[in-house]
């Protein structure tokens, strides 16, 4: 990898720690930004000790580890912005917003800005916050993270448990050269996952699957008494089969949207390779599966879930839900609403995504959908592309406002 390459992982949680030991392993200048002070603080001081080590779990081989040290780990954009070349957001989409308007007068024009994962409407909040500077630079945004991974200790060590075979992202591309996006990113992470680019950035958008974790919770959950339980359930292989078919017809739902707005746009939304949740499991899964046959086997028979559990809140005489978890507080606004405004443009009924948007707001005391409709109170608070004004397929592709 060319040593001139610049990389900011912002960040300071798993992902950030895997994605900053393999890049700075790989030759690449690694600048880590994490804006909570404390964290910034608690990274620098530990790996002034001693390098950090990614402990990365192959598919029937002994785990291996990597060391390395980034170049520079602090809370100041103005220190880790400019001249990066490559900017990559591994932090929860809540706080996207907060790093976007952050960094936004340090970016340069010839950036390439990457949400892993950008999560549903990542390209609507950068267009909207980064204005017309959004359209000098790039902007890419993939499905999920290339791994399953956890911190073991800060600043020190964190375990890969699982990398997936394949992984997709959206780009955009800006009006200023960038250096070939792709390619780039491909060499901070080694030969897996393979990355591909997406025939459009809806695609990434719709192929989120940002329903996954709200359908998991709410299917344990949903008939819950209110009395406490002695320890966590699994969380993906507890699932039971009335879960399983809420997940497909989630996902149904989604190629629904897709197939709509192809129709609609077939030559400037190219939306022919969004597929359901059971093949995006066995392809993205496939060292990991042991009994793919079905969408229910493929989940609870997925090494990289094993042991795995519900969020729970404890006390000293058991366990209850925890409805405050990013599964519910991100993934449906940052997720299911995002989708719901794309149907909503388009005139799709999505009667299952609106039943657990429904569900889950009211578990959270949010209001996103009312009467049908987005228009609840915190719709500013999502990233439905009705909150930017993008009331229009042509203004959700373009990403001009609607008049």
């Amino acid at each position: 990898m060319p040593g001139n390459v610049v990389l900011c992982v912002c960040g300071g949680g798993s992902g950030a720690h895997a994605l900053a030991g393999l890049a700075t392993q790989k030759g690449v200048e690694v600048r880590v930004l994490t804006l909570f002070e404390g964290e910034a603080k608690k990274w620098s001081r530990a790996v002034q000790k001693e390098e950090m080590t990614v402990v990365i779990n192959e598919n029937n081989r002994p785990p291996r580890e990597v060391m390395s040290k980034p170049k520079m780990i602090t809370k100041d954009p103005e220190e880790a912005i400019p001249d990066s070349d490559v900017i990559i957001f591994t932090v929860p989409a809540s706080v996207h917003e907060m790093y976007f308007k952050a960094i936004a007068e340090h970016i340069g024009k010839r950036a390439l800005i990457v949400g892993l994962p950008g999560q549903a409407g990542f390209e609507f909040q950068c267009r909207d916050i980064l204005g017309e500077k959004a359209s000098l630079i790039s902007v890419m945004s993939f499905e999920s993270l290339p791994w399953e991974c956890r911190v073991r200790e800060f600043g020190k060590r964190v375990e890969i448990l699982g990398t997936k075979i394949y992984l997709t992202g959206s780009l955009i591309r800006g009006k200023s050269v960038t250096k070939p996006p792709l390619m780039t990113l491909q060499k901070f992470l080694g030969s897996q996952p393979i990355l591909r680019q997406s025939k459009h950035f809806l695609e990434t958008i719709i192929m989120s699957y940002s329903f996954i974790h709200p359908v998991i919770f709410y299917g344990k959950w949903k008939d819950w008494d209110g009395k406490k339980v002695n320890e966590a359930p699994l969380f993906y292989q507890g699932i039971d089969e009335p879960t399983t078919e809420l997940l497909q017809k989630c996902s149904d739902e989604c190629t629904a949207v897709a197939a709509a707005i192809l129709e609609a746009a077939p030559t400037k939304a190219n939306l022919s390779d969004v597929k359901d949740i059971h093949h995006w499991y066995m392809e993205n899964y496939k060292n990991e599966i042991a009994e793919a046959s079905d969408l229910f086997h493929s989940i609870t028979t997925n090494k990289a879930y094993e042991g795995l559990k519900h969020p729970m809140e404890e006390s000293e005489s058991g366990m209850v839900p925890d409805f405050s978890t990013r599964y519910l507080t991100e993934d449906i606004p940052m997720g299911m609403v995002v989708l719901r405004g794309l149907a909503e443009v388009m005139g799709v009924s999505v009667p299952i995504h609106d039943m657990l948007i429904e569900w889950g707001q009211e578990k959270m005391g949010k209001e996103y959908l009312v009467d049908g409709k987005l228009t609840g109170k915190d719709i500013e608070s999502t990233r439905c592309p009705q909150r930017y004004g993008f009331l229009s397929l042509d203004a959700i592709l373009t990403g001009e406002k609607s008049n």
